[in-house]
């Protein structure tokens, strides 16, 4: 089992949501976050005034799934969340040891 973490751009969390849906991922969880990449942050300017926002709204998107599905589900997130500027975000995939699913105490890929 792998779990994916995805850091995404908040305005395009909805269409990852959808890009997820037609490719029947098994479920989600959604964090606001803030953060900065390599470009620590960026500068605005308000009222002729510049300011500097180190820390800027993100979105991340949990998932946790069967070793097969990794690369058809990363692959529909990328597409979806991607617009070719500095900081559409990262995707991350990491290994789960085991899921329980408390309801029924299933164990394994079942659970998920």
């Amino acid at each position: 089992m792998k779990k994916i973490e995805a850091i995404v751009r908040p305005e395009m969390l909805e269409s990852v949501r959808q890009a997820l849906e037609k490719v029947d991922s098994p479920g989600l969880m959604i964090t606001e976050i803030e953060g900065h990449g390599k470009q620590k942050g960026l500068t605005q300017q308000w009222r002729g005034r510049k300011y500097k926002v180190g820390l800027l709204a993100k979105v991340k998107i949990e998932i946790v799934l069967k070793d097969q599905d990794v690369e058809r589900i990363t692959k529909a997130i990328s597409e979806a969340a991607k617009t070719g500027k500095i900081g559409d975000g990262k995707i991350f995939v990491y290994s789960v040891e085991n899921v329980l699913r408390i309801r029924t105490g299933e164990k394994g890929d079942s659970a998920i």
